[in-house]
């Protein structure tokens, strides 16, 4: 019978074979477990510790009977490498047959000798290498722009395009010309003959609303309030995005309200520096961007009139492919021969459009249609040019 051993908070109590042989004299005052088919579990001890000393009572532990246990297969004998292995059980088992890889060579002496021997190069290894880069002392200035491009133009490496033409047109509110960012005042929409302002300044105009189609309203509402009033800001006319505070006079451009430090909120209302709530606010707007499809309601009847009466045409009108040059004249006595139920036919009319060659399937040129008289009736002329090719003039009394 082997030696137990009890272990308490680092107090180890040994107990021999003999204390065993003097518990088993008091057995009678020990009483003996029932046996039971299950497997039986040990009782629990109930452990008290106080200072490191363990109190359990080795004369009160009950003695467990032995328990047969089935007889458990033969361990299975691993041989030696290169070989296979048989376990040998009963005959009416099954027999299991463990075919084992040889194993590399290893001397356990220490730690070092059991990791893996290093491989053996054959021929030119991997060589490394480092980049030191000398700083000069003293201040360096990164070469501009400007310097870059007649560095590349007297090289000749590179083919720069033909510059874009300025954007002459300016807006009505912010006095700034062509489009502006597109997290800022944005492109530019018309308004009317020459008149053109950016999305975000009639947007964020007092007056304007937006429908659910995208169009504006009251824009031009707001330009003629805008005309009067003046910016706190760069103190220029134009101003239309005032504070949505009770009793507050502070009105802005939109571009001056985000100098200015303005609050915009999700809401189409801004808080001028006076008023706007201290550290962020929840519904606070920081991006300007208009992806949508936003437009200026306005009466095109009223545009075209307007375009057609002015009697020195300095601007070009235009839809789609068509090119507008001349309305041209009817007089009273010509009236009657020169119309139908559906069109008119001023002589003097004149327009261009840009359509597909009668001459080549993938190409393009320019017909300039117009309207002549000859013998008090009217004359459709329209003349292809070409490039390449002479003018075609082709004639007859009716447009089609």
């Amino acid at each position: 019978m082997k030696d137990i051993v009890f272990c308490s908070n680092n107090c180890f109590v040994l107990y021999s074979a003999a204390v065993q042989a003097k518990n088993s004299e008091n057995k009678e005052a020990v009483p003996s477990l029932p046996q039971s088919p299950m497997k039986e579990r040990p009782p629990k001890a109930f452990h008290q510790y106080s200072n490191n000393i363990s109190t359990l009572d080795v004369h009160c532990l009950p003695q467990l009977q032995e328990k047969v246990s089935p007889p458990s297969s033969p361990p299975i004998m691993f041989p030696p490498a290169f070989e296979a292995a048989k376990v040998e059980a009963k005959p009416d088992e099954l027999k299991v047959t463990v075919k084992l890889k040889p194993r590399l060579k290893a001397i356990h002496s220490s730690l070092d000798d059991c990791r893996p021997p290093s491989k053996k190069w054959k021929g030119m290894k991997w060589k490394k290498w480092s980049i030191q880069i000398v700083i000069p002392k003293g201040s360096f200035k990164p070469p501009c722009e400007e310097e870059i491009d007649e560095f590349l133009k007297k090289l000749g490496t590179t083919l720069k395009p033909d510059p874009v033409p300025k954007d002459y047109r300016k807006c009505c509110f912010c006095h700034e010309e062509g489009d502006g960012l597109t997290d800022g005042p944005a492109r530019l929409l018309n308004l009317d003959l020459d008149l053109w302002v950016h999305l975000n300044c009639a947007l964020w105009s007092t007056e304007v609303y937006e429908t659910q189609a995208g169009a504006l309203i009251n824009v031009e509402l707001a330009l003629r309030r805008g005309l009067q009033m003046k910016c706190m800001f760069c103190h220029k006319m134009g101003a239309t995005s005032g504070c949505h505070r009770l009793r507050c006079t502070n009105i802005y451009h939109f571009t001056c309200a985000i100098k200015a430090q303005c609050m915009f909120f999700k809401d189409k209302t801004m808080l001028c520096p006076m008023h706007k709530p201290k550290g962020t606010h929840e519904q606070e707007l920081s991006y300007f961007a208009v992806f949508r499809r936003v437009y200026v309601q306005r009466d095109e009847v009223r545009q075209i009139a307007s375009i057609v009466q002015r009697g020195e045409r300095d601007h070009t009108f235009r839809v789609g492919s068509l090119i507008f040059h001349a309305v041209g004249q009817l007089l009273p006595q010509q009236m009657q021969a020169f119309h139908s139920s559906k069109a008119l036919f001023p002589v003097g009319y004149e327009a261009s459009r840009l359509y597909w060659s009668m001459r080549y399937a993938n190409r393009r040129c320019r017909y300039l249609c117009s309207i002549e008289e000859k013998d008090g009736l009217p004359l459709f002329v329209i003349k292809v040019v070409e490039q390449g090719h002479e003018d075609l003039v082709l004639t007859d009394t009716t447009p089609k």
